[in-house]
C-alpha cells in the first residue's frame, strides 16, 4: 500500500480539458503550500499528463499559472503524483515512459489513498 496522504486529488482528464487539469494542479499545489501531505492521482485520460511534456502548453490564463509551472512547484514541494496502473495500461503506456518519480497504483490502492485522506477532491 502506498503511504497515506492528508489530501488526495483525483484527476480523470487530460489535455482536452485544460481548465480541469489546471484546477486540480492548483488545488494540489495549495495543499502543499499549506503543509499538507498531498497526492495527485491521475486516472482515465489523466494518465497521459504523467508523460514527459504531458502538461506543456496547458495555460488557461490569469489568474492561473501554466500547468507546467504548477506541477513543477508541486513536485518541488514534495507533492506526490500517482498513476492508475489499469488506466495506464488501457492507454498503452508503460511505467518506463512516465516522468521519473511517479507512483504506479492499483485500484485497491486508489481506494486506500482516498479512504485514508482527511480531504479529497475529485475532478471528473
Amino acid at each position: 500500500m502506498p503511504a497515506p496522504a492528508e489530501y488526495v486529488s483525483t484527476l480523470f482528464h487530460g489535455r482536452a480539458t485544460p481548465d480541469k487539469v489546471t484546477v486540480a494542479l492548483t488545488m494540489a499545489l495549495n495543499a502543499r503550500l499549506k503543509g499538507h501531505g498531498s497526492c495527485l492521482i491521475l486516472m482515465a485520460d489523466g494518465v497521459t499528463l504523467a508523460l514527459p511534456g504531458g502538461v506543456d502548453g496547458i495555460d488557461i490564463g490569469q489568474p492561473f499559472e501554466p500547468a507546467s509551472e504548477l506541477l513543477r512547484k508541486y513536485r518541488e514541494l514534495g507533492g506526490r503524483v500517482a498513476v492508475c496502473k489499469s488506466c495506464m495500461l488501457h492507454h498503452g503506456l508503460a511505467a518506463e515512459q512516465l516522468v521519473q518519480g511517479c507512483e504506479i497504483v492499483s485500484a485497491p490502492e486508489v481506494i486506500d489513498l482516498v479512504m485514508s485522506a482527511r480531504g479529497t477532491l475529485q475532478i471528473a
